[in-house]
């Protein structure tokens, strides 16, 4: 006698738990208030972040620093500008930064500096980003620590133009010594060397100057207001889908609950 094969059945939930891409849209479709509210309410929130957010720019400010000539012919800073770097960080910025905070009457300032040598050269840049509200505290402050640097600079110019005077002064004294002396000749070639070695080097020191002050960036720097408003159309179109399958998932979780009191 044959039995007849029995297929057994596929659970109920299993059966439940199926979705097809019909079923993925008529949910959206149901859910389209929610889906529409949502993108709505992120794309304009992100617009009026970016209209909100204060535009910064970049603001330059560069000092070429004091230099001389190298006993091998190549022209040298008297200070390398990292030195004048780590003096400017060390020593006048935190200066500068309270008078400035005194003078505007201000908590703190809405800026920052940094500095940086361009590599192969004897700069020093100086960098700042603020809106341009605070436009006016950036050249203030730019202007201050330059000021701090070209002084001390020139200092440090005065000092190196009076050890050459001085060299210079020796070796004339030290020419006219030996002029009536057997070895004058082989002496004097050698003192008019030195001498017209020092008055070249007198002659290639160049003082420190200010090449630039705090000029501005042509493009404002930061988030722009346009990628901003492309994330939230990205982060509004996920997230409207998603508030739409949870409407859908609570709808049916209190549906659950109503049947379950009713039963």
């Amino acid at each position: 006698m044959s039995q007849l094969e029995q297929t057994p059945q596929q659970p109920q939930h299993y059966q439940d738990d199926e979705i097809s891409l019909v079923d993925l849209a008529k949910i959206l479709i149901k859910r389209w208030k929610v889906i529409v509210i949502t993108f709505l309410v992120v794309v304009f929130g992100a617009l009026a972040y970016a209209l909100m957010q204060e535009r910064t720019y970049q603001y330059v400010s560069i000092y070429h620093v004091a230099e001389q000539v190298s006993s091998q012919g190549v022209p040298t800073g008297l200070e390398s500008p990292s030195s004048v770097i780590a003096k400017m960080e060390n020593l006048y910025l935190g200066t500068v930064s309270r008078q400035l905070r005194e003078a505007e009457g201000l908590q703190s300032l809405p800026l920052d500096v940094s500095a940086s040598q361009p590599a192969d050269t004897l700069l020093v840049r100086l960098t700042s980003e603020a809106s341009e509200n605070n436009a006016n505290l950036v050249v203030s402050m730019h202007e201050q620590l330059l000021a701090k640097i070209t002084e001390d600079q020139g200092k440090l110019m005065e000092r190196n133009r009076e050890r050459l005077e001085q060299q210079l002064e020796t070796a004339e004294q030290a020419m006219s010594a030996v002029e009536q002396s057997d070895r004058a000749g082989e002496l004097m070639a050698t003192y008019i060397d030195r001498i017209a070695e020092i008055e070249n080097r007198l002659a290639q020191l160049n003082e420190g100057q200010v090449v630039q002050v705090a000029v501005q960036s042509q493009a404002p720097t930061g988030t722009s207001r346009t990628l901003i408003v492309a994330l939230g159309l990205v982060l509004g179109g996920m997230l409207a889908l998603m508030m739409a399958f949870l409407s859908h998932f609570t709808s049916l979780v209190r549906a659950s609950l109503r049947d379950e009191k009713s039963g």
